[in-house]
């Protein structure tokens, strides 16, 4: 219920906006309520942090619109919006999705006048409720909604050159990784972040599972974390509470301050429509609309994008201008707004009009901003859209208005490799990096202070010392006698009390490690000879742990030909070894095709060479460009010749540490999905936890409780590596939020626990030589390792972040780390056959 706030209130929270200060949840509030005098005066501060911001982005005075063509892609949905009349039911319909033709129709008569931009709207996932769109999209051959909105997509572009704005509901990260190649943006309404108006019975979003304010919130962040330029807002009047708006707000600036990647807010008044359940609730008033649009632009700031839609607000132009809009939205000359259909679009020239009446001047823009559009390369564009967005953009980045869209095709970019410090691998370690950051290091990984903000504090093991000394007791007498119960829920104290050994409980811990080792393994000390080739280091996918990663313009920054890959497998190969691992940026001028062709190129020019390649986030990525199934992709690969595949880009497998460590990485639940399908069509992996940066013990353990799940289900890991975190120059650590990588102690702790959880699972365990050192090294194969890894002949990845201990190993040297350690060392395949 609404507390109406005091006009002292009210004046308290104008001073602190007119002053430039940060307004809090309660200050906001109270300015939602302001009326009259006070509301004026709201719309003033509003107005001038608007224009401050126009003028901050080259185009003072400049409000803008998109020309476009409105795509009701199907009017099915599996919600049940009480105030919706889009959605409907099948029988009401010709069909249950438009045909392609039907599609194509639309967006060439938009064509024809100079629209655009495609705006696709439609239900949420409609197949999921109704048997009629299940089986419209199985004669069609379409495995789901998101398949045909996708094929729609491509021939848009393709046959009539406007530029599809995506509205398909609530998104995985996977699915928008799927859409990012064919269109510029998207988009989805917050609405509220009010959980009771979708739990409670009566509520407006009661019965629509995709309505959920965690749901939709993550959708937001998931679409920061892959990079798509995205338009969202709230609704109001549905039903919520001033403080509840408020804090709808506040949620859309956390996620663009930690993404950067909300280019525009919609705030839309609701409005009630007949036959529908709430066609009895009042109209939200356009004063309400217009203290709402002016709090938002107060909150989101200066160079937030802000839009009110002009169809909504019965011809009250000025006093949204006023509020601080910058931004009309989409306006169509062809099509109806099918969401609103009462409420027709006005007419451009009328709203060119009523904008220059209150000093403004109208600019056609496209779906895209020209915030991102400028910075397309940097990850926001896909290549793919390049030509099309350039076609129609005016060199400011906003649209050519006197531009004639026409179809173009949606291909690949020409291969654009063997560039830059190609010779990275080698001068690395002479003459070092050329900076300790990247270009971007301020804007690419988000708002510090909202990444930071995600990090929560280690719990401390339970009790006090005595209890914790019992559970290390019954943790070690466990751990020698049935290691892998410690992964069972109810030894949980147990086993992160053994994270935190130290001393003689400590050196207990290693020594039961090790005799598990010696039983399973014997003395060998086993090594791969073998070479890493990092193909690119170009990647946008901002992980604030990588030192590794470059702007495609950074002075490090490098590409390889497939040529160039070849040519150093074939030098491998002379120098005795065995295998290659290839892994590689997210670098987005990589043509689909490059990955299998590394494969190719490799087998033709050394068919004996074991082809150990492309992470996870790699596979996925790949498939996801494709447009196919992760599984189809790697079958792909394997027919090229794959062997098997890095289990990297794994970090933590706990997503709350993932997205404060990695920002833009697949979740968990992909690297899962993708290591099981891979295992699934014969393609075995290594698996890897880095480790010492923004975790803690419990999440180790739920970490190793994961790769065990897997094995469990496929046994398809050859062996785990655990990687300690390499700080000096990785992101997160520069910026003060990750500590200094894990203590000699912890890195004890964690192979020694490896070896223990792991037990009967996952047989071999290997330290990773360059990130360890020899000391480091030696101690773990005393503490439960059996394997060094592999002589890498060039390793870039770590000694960029900072490693001080070299890129390659000679075979004799690991044999002195082994000898060093008291055991012989014997050369091993890549699946751990001896060579």
């Amino acid at each position: 219920m609404d507390i109406p706030p005091t006009e002292a209130s009210i004046r308290r929270a104008l001073k602190r906006a007119a002053d430039g200060k940060a307004i809090d949840a309660d200050e906001a509030t109270a300015l939602l309520a302001a009326e009259g005098a006070l509301l004026d005066d709201l719309l003033t501060i509003a107005g001038g942090v608007r224009d401050a911001g126009l003028r901050e982005a080259g185009r003072p005075g400049v409000v803008t619109y998109s020309k476009k063509v409105f795509v009701p892609l199907t009017r099915l949905c599996r919600d049940r919006c009480h105030y919706c009349t889009f959605a409907t039911v099948p029988h009401r319909l010709p069909a249950a999705f438009l045909e392609r033709d039907e599609v194509l129709a639309i967006a060439r008569e938009g064509a024809a006048q100079g629209c655009k931009e495609a705006l696709f709207t439609l239900g949420d996932r409609p197949e999921d409720r109704w048997p009629a769109a299940r089986k419209w999209l199985d004669e069609r051959g379409y495995d789901s909604t998101l398949d045909y909105v996708r094929s729609c997509a491509i021939a848009v572009l393709e046959e009539t050159g406007l530029l599809p704005h995506l509205n398909p509901g609530v998104l995985g990260w996977a699915d928008l990784q799927r859409l990012k190649p064919v269109a510029p943006s998207m988009g989805m309404m917050l609405e509220t972040t009010a959980t009771r108006l979708w739990s409670e019975p009566g509520g407006p979003h009661f019965g629509s599972p995709d309505k959920e304010p965690a749901v939709r919130l993550r959708v937001l962040d998931d679409a920061g974390r892959v990079g798509v330029p995205f338009t969202t807002g709230i609704l109001i009047g549905i039903g919520e509470t001033r403080a509840e708006r408020a804090d709808a707000i506040f949620a859309m600036r956390r996620t663009a301050r930690e993404y950067g990647h909300i280019q525009e807010v919609i705030i839309q008044n609701f409005r009630a429509k007949p036959d529908t359940a709430m066609r009895g609730m009042p109209d939200a008033e356009l004063r309400e609309l217009a203290a709402t649009v002016a709090v938002a632009r107060v909150i989101m700031g200066p160079r937030a994008r802000l839009q009110a839609p002009p169809n909504l607000i019965a011809g009250e132009y000025d006093l949204l201008l006023r509020a601080g809009i910058d931004d009309w939205g989409g306006v169509s000359p062809v099509t109806p707004d099918h969401v609103n259909p009462e409420s027709p679009w006005p007419q451009i020239e009328l709203l060119r009009a009523m904008s220059a009446a209150s000093g403004f001047t109208l600019r056609e823009r496209l779906t895209i901003y020209p915030e991102y559009l400028r910075r397309g390369t940097e990850g926001w564009l896909d290549p793919r859209l390049a030509a099309h967005v350039a076609a129609l953009a005016d060199p400011d980045g906003l649209a050519r208005e006197d531009a004639m869209p026409s179809g173009l095709p949606w291909q690949e970019p020409d291969e654009a490799y063997a560039s830059g410090r190609t010779d990275l691998f080698a001068t690395i370690d002479t003459e070092g990096r050329t900076g300790d950051r990247r270009g971007d290091f301020d804007s690419v990984y988000g708002d510090w202070a909202e990444v930071a903000s995600h990090i929560s504090a280690a719990p401390s093991p339970r009790g006090a010392g005595e209890r914790i000394g019992s559970d290390v007791l019954a943790g070690l007498k466990l751990a020698a006698e049935t290691p892998a119960a410690l992964l069972l829920p109810e030894h949980e104290d147990k086993a992160v009390a053994l994270f935190h050994a130290e001393g003689s409980a400590l050196d207990e811990l290693a020594r039961i490690a090790d005799d598990l080792r010696r039983e399973v393994n014997g003395d060998d000390v086993t090594y791969v000879v073998n070479r890493n080739i990092n193909f690119s280091n170009v990647c946008y996918v901002g992980c604030r742990f990588c030192a590794f990663a470059q702007r495609e313009r950074d002075a490090d920054a490098y590409r390889l030909s497939v040529e160039q890959v070849a040519d150093r497998a074939e030098e491998a190969w002379r120098d005795g070894a065995t295998e290659v691992c290839m892994q590689g940026g997210i670098d987005p001028k990589m043509p689909i095709t490059a990955y299998a062709d590394l494969v190719r190129a490799v087998k033709q020019r050394v068919p004996g060479m074991h082809v150990h390649a492309f992470s996870p986030m790699e596979i996925v990525t790949g498939a996801a460009k494709a447009g196919v199934p992760v599984r189809d992709w790697l079958i792909e690969l394997r027919d090229a010749g794959l062997d098997t595949i890095p289990g990297t880009a794994a970090e933590i497998l706990d997503d709350d540490v993932r997205w404060v460590l990695t920002k833009g990485k697949l979740p968990a639940a992909t690297w899962v999905d993708v290591v099981t399908t891979a295992h699934q069509v014969g393609i075995r992996s290594s698996s890897t936890m880095m480790y010492g940066h923004v975790d803690h013990p419990r999440q180790w353990l739920g970490h190793f409780r994961v790769l065990a799940g897997v094995q469990d289900v496929t046994g398809g890991f050859t062996e785990f590596v655990a990687l300690p975190f390499i700080h000096t120059n990785a992101p997160i650590y520069l910026a003060g939020i990750a500590r200094p990588g894990p203590t000699p102690r912890e890195n004890r702790a964690v192979h020694a626990m490896a070896r223990i959880l792991l037990h009967g699972r996952i047989d071999n365990i290997q330290c990773s030589w360059v990130k360890l050192g020899d000391e480091g090294t030696i101690a773990m194969l005393n503490g439960g390792c059996n394997d060094l890894g592999g002589t890498l002949m060039e390793e870039t990845i770590s000694r960029m972040a900072g490693s001080e201990h070299g890129s390659a190993r000679t075979v004799t040297e690991l044999k002195e780390l082994a000898a060093a350690a008291g055991r012989p060392a014997v050369q091993r395949t890549t699946v751990y056959g001896r060579h």
